[in-house]
């Protein structure tokens, strides 16, 4: 809930930290300044500078896409892999406090906090459906929405560790809300992730040199701690497939006859790759 991550955020008109009060029966976040964000009937927030974001947020359908994909397990390893580094003994006498930008559905995040011992978690997103979903992921979660490269709206130094599950990063900020020793921790696809159905559905090809380049746009801010790569075999149906297409981009341009024609070649079941690593950067 909102009111577990209060002390991490700060405002976003001027940085100031921020209470949670009530205000005739609605909750509202206030800065020592007076500006003041609704907390949404959901339990999110809306922390966003006023500019435009240059992201497109995930819709409702891709979203409820995503949830049922990752909820039915096939991802259960990648969130094994991303918690590992968050599990580890040196927060300073606290649990862990950790961001996940571009949380989605929170399901990273919430498996992430199950797995470490007293840790708090927000979740951050550009899309309002998305934070609607974070804020009912897991207990300990805060659901904010915001556009990373507008700036975190949370307090310098405050995390320990800041997430980038399949999604962009702004190293420059994940540096200022990271305490000492913090870690970034970015989970990118290889060339093998998928590779069953990127032809088929025309998805986007990763580029081979993507480590390379995280390592090269991080290295102003952070030094590399660590690399994992994980690579599976999933075992899925059909309505599986429809399901990891719909929650990624090949959603925006793929009309559902079209994608329910392209399934219904594949073998059932079928078996598709999922390859990823998993890059850990400590703070400067």
């Amino acid at each position: 809930m909102l009111s577990d991550v209060t002390d991490l955020l700060a405002c976003p008109q001027c940085a100031s930290a921020v209470e949670l009060e009530t205000d005739g029966g609605a909750k509202v976040l206030v800065c020592v300044l007076g500006h003041r964000f609704d907390v949404a009937r959901q339990g999110y927030v809306s922390l966003v500078s006023g500019a435009p974001s240059k992201f497109e947020g995930d819709t409702s359908d891709m979203l409820e896409a995503r949830a049922r994909f990752l909820d039915a397990g096939h991802y259960d390893p990648l969130v094994s892999a991303v918690a590992a580094v968050v599990d580890r003994d040196d927060h300073s006498g606290q649990g862990p406090r950790v961001l996940e930008v571009g949380a989605g559905t929170g399901h990273y995040l919430a498996g992430v906090l199950d797995r470490s011992a007293g840790s708090r978690g927000v979740g951050l997103d550009v899309s309002k459906y998305a934070a609607r979903r974070i804020a009912k992921s897991h207990p300990r979660v805060g659901a904010v929405v915001a556009d990373a490269w507008a700036g975190l709206p949370l307090r310098d130094r405050a995390m320990t560790d800041v997430l980038c599950v399949f999604a962009p990063r702004n190293a420059g900020e994940s540096h200022r809300v990271l305490a000492p020793g913090g870690r970034l921790t970015v989970l990118t696809p290889t060339g093998r992730h998928l590779s069953e159905l990127i032809d088929a559905f025309g998805m986007v090809n990763v580029d081979e040199r993507k480590v390379e380049r995280l390592d090269a746009a991080t290295a102003e801010h952070f030094a590399p701690a660590q690399r994992t790569d994980v690579e599976f075999s999933m075992t899925l149906t059909h309505a599986d497939v429809v399901r990891v297409v719909g929650m990624g981009p090949t959603a925006r341009h793929l009309g559902p006859d079209a994608l329910s024609a392209k399934v219904a070649e594949l073998p059932q079941p079928a078996t598709v790759t999922a390859s990823v690593t998993v890059s850990t950067y400590e703070r400067h």
